[in-house]
């Protein structure tokens, strides 16, 4: 006698994907009754968009969703297998009898495209043949590039809330129930288990899908799928993205480090690195080396540079030796924010316009009347660098700790 094999079937999150808005979990602010997404698509808008986003939150179906409201053809691509040939491919269906009110195109991972590939982006989406919805669970202002993020509208998607993610458990259900055999039992989920599946799943709706179907065939003889049942599938330490999002840990890992209190850097840093969290890790802490410490500590930033590219390079878990160093190295740090703020102050004039004309004796090719500081004792001769209208314009502001102050010292005596 052989084993049959059994007929392929689609994924669970496949098979309760919704279908229409109102099925939707989580992100009421896009698509609950007062969403911007869903005011948009009542209007007939549909622009070119960029979804941002940890995974599993709804950004595919949301994609989905919306070009069965527009009745556009929906073509689908992964940046991570996807060439500029596909690209054209995509294009070219404006030309047939399917694509001609447009196409839609969703596009996911785009953070995996290059500069040329997006740039081939633009011509198609400028003359209306490709209307564009791409998707990433990185911060697009980091991996797409200004001329796309430019003509495409961002929506952030956030991890689902415990609490929203009960209807689709509850449907989830219902299908396995359905598609049990004759004579099995009807599981029935515990409270207790909807609040593990809640906390093992970290807001993403496919992990929790997963831990209900692997709670499913472990569930009670009476039936029950219980706590017991789903933590076998639950990796510890995920927490409740009801509190602790992806944002709201790296806001707290920051503040703590700014606050310099090693002892909760530390905490957020395993809390985040638990999550998978490494790459933002990295990130963050990287900024917090220049926005923070500073000026007070010009060498933090050199030190924690190398401390992520180790952690990058090691992997997880010894990942998290490297970055544990930096955590506490900056926590316990000298701070400084003068350089941040000096640069927001400068941004500010900038945006308002002011500083155009730059100084004759800076710009080139004439140079006129320009001194060269090294002809000069020490270095130094006074002269202006600011355009006219910011002659009197101060942005840098000394700090009071030792480094920039020794600084301070130098610069008074230069200028006496």
């Amino acid at each position: 006698m052989t084993n049959q094999a059994l007929p392929p079937r689609a994924p669970l999150a496949d098979r309760v994907r919704p279908r229409t808005i109102d099925e939707m979990v989580g992100q009421g602010h896009l698509f609950g009754e007062r969403g911007v997404l869903r005011r948009m698509l009542a209007a007939g808008r549909i622009p070119n968009m960029i979804f941002f986003g940890p995974p599993g939150v709804g950004k595919t179906t949301a994609a989905s969703i919306i070009a069965a409201a527009s009745s556009r053809r929906l073509i689908r691509l992964n940046a991570t297998t996807a060439s500029l040939a596909d690209i054209k491919a995509a294009a070219a269906e404006t030309g047939n009898l399917f694509g001609g009110g447009g196409v839609l195109l969703y596009l996911d991972e785009i953070q995996y495209f290059n500069r040329k590939q997006q740039q081939s982006l633009l011509e198609y989406i400028e003359d209306g043949r490709i209307t564009l919805i791409a998707s990433t669970t990185e911060n697009p202002h980091f991996c797409l590039y200004n001329a796309l993020l430019s003509r495409c509208s961002l929506f952030e998607f956030k991890p689902v809330k415990g609490e929203e993610l009960t209807p689709a458990l509850v449907r989830a259900l219902d299908i396995l129930n359905a598609e049990s055999g004759e004579g099995e039992v009807e599981r029935i989920l515990t409270p207790d288990a909807i609040d593990r599946i809640a906390r093992g799943s970290g807001g993403d709706v496919r992990r929790a899908l997963g831990l209900l179907e692997n709670g499913y065939y472990a569930a009670e003889e009476d039936g029950r799928i219980t706590a017991e049942s789903i933590e076998a599938f639950s990796p510890a330490g995920i927490g409740n993205f009801d509190d602790d999002t992806h944002y709201d840990l790296l806001s707290c890992l920051q503040k703590s480090i700014r606050g310099s209190d090693p002892d909760a850097a530390v905490f957020y840093l395993a809390k985040l690195l638990s999550l998978g969290e490494l790459i933002s890790v990295c990130r963050r802490l990287q900024v917090i080396a220049s926005e923070d410490i500073g000026l007070a500590y010009p060498l933090a930033a050199v030190v924690t540079q190398a401390c992520c590219a180790s952690a990058r390079e090691l992997g997880m878990p010894e990942a998290r030796l490297p970055l544990a160093n930096a955590a506490i190295l900056l926590a316990t740090s000298p701070k400084s924010n003068a350089a941040h703020n000096a640069v927001l102050s400068a941004t500010a004039d900038v945006e308002a316009g002011k500083g155009v004309a730059v100084p004759e004796h800076l710009a080139s090719p004439l140079f006129r009347g320009y001194k060269y500081p090294h002809d000069y004792p020490g270095h130094y001769v006074k002269q202006t660098y600011l355009p006219a209208d910011l002659a009197d314009a101060h942005y840098y502001v000394w700090g009071d700790n030792k480094q920039e102050q020794a600084a301070k010292s130098y610069w008074d005596k230069l200028k006496q």
